[in-house]
This record gives C-alpha cells, sequence and structure tokens, in this order.
C-alpha cells in the first residue's frame, strides 16, 4: 500500500509551514475590551512574515495557555495553527524533558541533565501532537521548517506519514559532541528524528559535524561526508544533509532605530541616571547559568578591588531577564547573582555613583537599543551560546562605530564577529584584562573594528540566513528526485 493511501493529504492552500513551540503572537486585550493578538518581536517571525505572506505559510505552535485548546485563527496573513498544551505536559515536555535534560546536555553538561522516563514519554506524545497538527494543514508537496531542541522527533513523523514533504529543521542551540551526548537514554531516537529532515540546520560548522559524528557512531545510517541515508530496514528513504545556517538579525531596523532621536536622548538620560562615568558597561541576557553572568561580575568585581578600573567611573548595567523561574537551578542562579551584585555594590558604591545597576525585567527593543547606545563596552560571557543576538543587535546599533563588543568565544557570534574583543569566561584573571583593555580602547581602533563588523551583519542579516537555508532545503529535493 502506497503512503498516500495511507494518510489522506488534506485539500489546503498552506504550501509553507513552520513548526516552533510558540507561535508568534502574544495575547492581548484591544482598546473595546476585547481579546484579541499581537505580533511577537523576534528575529524568527520578521524573517520568516514575508515568505509566509507570499507562499500561503501557517504557523504551528503553542499559544502560551495551558489547558485551552484554540481553533485556527489568521493573524497578519498568517495562518495560525495552535497546538494545546496541558500544565502536565508543560511540566514534563517544557520545563523537564526540553530544559532540565536536553537544554544541560546541550550547554556542555555545565549542570548535571537529569533523565526521566516519564518526561521522555511525554516529550515524544507531545512531538506526535504537533507533528499532528502539521499533516492536518500542510498541503501536498508543501515545505515544513521545524525549529529547535523541543520538537526534534517531528521531522521524522512528518516523513514516515508524507514523504512528499520537504523538510527543513533548524536547531538554535548547540548540538553537543558525541562523548556528551552519548549519556541520553534516547539518542538514537533523537538522533532518527532529525535525520528524517531534509537538511538539518546548526549555528556553527562543528554543530553540524556533531550531529553527523552523532548519527556515524549511534545509528545504522550511512555517513558521507555531511549527508546521511538510513539503511533499508527504514520504511522510508531519504538523504538528510546537515549544514551550518548561522542565524542573524534584522541589521537595517536596529541601524534605522538607533538614530531614532527619542531613542538618543533616551540613552542620554541613562548615562545621566548613572551619574555620567567615564564608561558604561552592559550585560543583556536571560538569566540562565550558560550565559556566565557569575563570571563576569566575578572579574568586575574583582577589577573594581584591584582599582584597575575606578569605582565612580565605571558603572556595569547588568539586565537578567527573568527565565524559568520555577526552576530550582534558575532560583539558585537568581539568588546566587543578586547576593554578588550586593556585595560588589556594598563594597564599591559612592553616594553619588553606583557600581552595577541590576535590572530583573524585560524590556521592549526601544529600550534595549537606548541601552546599547548608552554603553560604552557590551559584555558578552557566555559558557556556551547557540549564537547571542544580542551582541549582533548592539554592533548593529553603533554604525557610529563607537563601543567595544567583548564576546566569549563560546558563542556562535564569535566565529562572525572576529574584530570583537575575544575571551575565555572560564579564564578570570584573562578576562579581566581584556576587559580593561576594552575600557581603554581608543576611538580609532573601537571604529576600525566596529564599522567591520557593521559591514559584516549589512551582508548577512537575518532574511539572507532564511532566504539561504531554504534555498539549500529546496536544492537537496530537487537533487533528491532527479
Amino acid at each position: 500500500m502506497s503512503q498516500d493511501t495511507e494518510i489522506q493529504i488534506p485539500d489546503t492552500d498552506y504550501d509553507f509551514v513552520v513548526v516552533a513551540n510558540r507561535l508568534p503572537v502574544d495575547r492581548i486585550t484591544n482598546e473595546d475590551g476585547s481579546p484579541g493578538w499581537r505580533r511577537s518581536p523576534g528575529g524568527l517571525v520578521t524573517a520568516l512574515a514575508p515568505i509566509m505572506a507570499a507562499s500561503t505559510g501557517a504557523w504551528v505552535g503553542w499559544h502560551g495557555a495551558t489547558d485551552e485548546v484554540l481553533e485556527d485563527f489568521d493573524k497578519d496573513e498568517i495562518h495560525m495553527v495552535p497546538v494545546p498544551l496541558s500544565e502536565e505536559d508543560l511540566q514534563l515536555y517544557y520545563e523537564g524533558f526540553s530544559n532540565s535534560t536536553l537544554w544541560p546536555l546541550y550547554h556542555d553538561v555545565i549542570v548535571p541533565p537529569e533523565y526521566h522516563r516519564t518526561w521522555w514519554e511525554n516529550y515524544r506524545k507531545v512531538n506526535r501532537r504537533f507533528a499532528d497538527a502539521v499533516l492536518r494543514v500542510a498541503a501536498r508537496g508543501a515545505t515544513v521548517w521545524v525549529h529547535d531542541y523541543q520538537l526534534q522527533l517531528v521531522p521524522k513523523m512528518l516523513r514516515e506519514a508524507r514523504p512528499d514533504l520537504r523538510i527543513g529543521f533548524f536547531n538554535h542551540i548547540p548540538f553537543p559532541p558525541a562523548s556528551l551526548f552519548s549519556q541520553l537514554p534516547w539518542r538514537r531516537q533523537i538522533l532518527e528524528g532529525l535525520a528524517g529532515a531534509d537538511l538539518v540546520g546548526f549555528q556553527r560548522e562543528t554543530d553540524a559535524a556533531n550531529f553527523v559524528r552523532g548519527l556515524r557512531r549511534y545509528t545504522n545510517y550511512s555517513v558521507k561526508g555531511h549527508e546521511a541515508t538510513p539503511d533499508a530496514s527504514h520504511s522510508v528513504q531519504n538523504v538528510c544533509r546537515a549544514a551550518a545556517h548561522p542565524i542573524s538579525i534584522d541589521t537595517a531596523d536596529v541601524a534605522e532605530l538607533s538614530k531614532d532621536p527619542q531613542i538618543q536622548e533616551r540613552a542620554r538620560q541613562i548615562r545621566e541616571g548613572l551619574g555620567n562615568p567615564k564608561t558604561v558597561m552592559l550585560g543583556v541576557d536571560r538569566l540562565d547559568y550558560t550565559k556566565g553572568i557569575r563570571h563576569r561580575l566575578k572579574a568586575y568585581g574583582e577589577i573594581l578591588a584591584d582599582k584597575q578600573l575606578k569605582a565612580g567611573e565605571v558603572c556595569l548595567i547588568q539586565v537578567a531577564s527573568p527565565s524559568r523561574e520555577n526552576v530550582d537551578r534558575y532560583i539558585q542562579l537568581r539568588n546566587q547573582v543578586e547576593l554578588m551584585v550586593g556585595q560588589i555594590t556594598g563594597q564599591h558604591d559612592t553616594l553619588s555613583h553606583t557600581t552595577v545597576r541590576y535590572l530583573h525585567h524585560s524590556y521592549p527593543m526601544r529600550e534595549m537599543i537606548a541601552l546599547y547606545l548608552a554603553a560604552d563596552v557590551l559584555l558578552v560571557t557566555s559558557l556556551r551560546d547557540g549564537m547571542n543576538l544580542v551582541a549582533k543587535e548592539y554592533v548593529a546599533a553603533h554604525q557610529d562605530g563607537k563601543g567595544v563588543l567583548v564576546l566569549s568565544e563560546f558563542t556562535g557570534a564569535a566565529d562572525q564577529l572576529t574584530q570583537a574583543v575575544l575571551v575565555n569566561p572560564h579564564d578570570i584573571d584573562g578576562m579581566k584584562q581584556r576587559i580593561v583593555d576594552a575600557a581603554n580602547m581608543s576611538p580609532q581602533e573601537q571604529s576600525r573594528r566596529m564599522r567591520r563588523m557593521f559591514r559584516h551583519l549589512e551582508e548577512h542579516d537575518v532574511m539572507r540566513w532564511s532566504n539561504k537555508f531554504l534555498e539549500e532545503l529546496a536544492a537537496i529535493k530537487s537533487r533528491v528526485k532527479a
């Protein structure tokens, strides 16, 4: 029996389907008191919205509320397909397997992952739910682009049900080496789930290589270069290619915002509110153990204690947006960070100047641009990061050539923003020296570095990222058909 007779292909027009954990909309209350939806900020929807509008697109994802079933709806020329999650799903699939098993495993086991069979079973069940939602709306021969670590089983589920689909997957976070990935009890199922895609995209070449090595070691796939093919025991045959497709930002939009007189005035007010120190440093992170916030604060505190930079002449603004606040490790991290901030300010603040301004909030993009403009130095000290788009936003906001980017070599951005001041956040002494060098960098050196990085971002923006991925996906599928 053929695949076409085993499953009914829906009679729809949705020939481009995006699948992500969340829908690209936030629930709002309209002025008349009625419920409504607003497009979420973010590079992914910015990049894909024009493509979806031009090709009749649908977006499959969770709408953000538990134990609620919603009908499909349209917003800004995108057909929204809500996938329901229960409170149990949120605990087991999202907070459990996705963020307490996969997240730490994929970030170099900075904290120990937890392996629970109940989490895995729920992860598999929810992935099936997402796949079924895609099958309900995807037209014959549609392109389906699945995103991120929460949905790694979806490509194979789609491939087995609908060989007619063109399937891509993009992993926004790092992919671990085989020596770490080997810990995962369900390593083969995850690898084969991803390999159901025609193209699996990663942030860095090393991530793509790690995935291919995992396929070679833990599955019966035949691997040649960066392409893998299942053996005859698999019900559906496809060639899976792994490739680096580093994500970027809407460079033109950030650059345009940075020229807004109101935002520039807000940047001036921020510096004035800090007492107009000689040097303003900035950290912008989710409050996550992968971001190296404690390492950054330790280095900064020692710089002040050693008088390499003088209290009163320097201030660090640390934006730490809330993240997974019900998870024990994140509660512990918040307590540690706030204790370190208190120790630094207690030792070095004066009545007229503060050494650390700690902000446990999220901010809209306009306020973020103002913070970027106010900062002389951006500190990105991640212990492991898929990309880190904050680094790219900072550069894009400083088309004037001012500012210094201090960037962890363990970020995907370090592969592209090579004119940044690169640091190893585990080397506190080395990082201290590089931070001091950044604070004392000449305007000429700042301009040379920042302008080269800005030109790179102008050429490699988020639109180019999405177009290149989809072009390669189409080429692979065409070659396989031939």
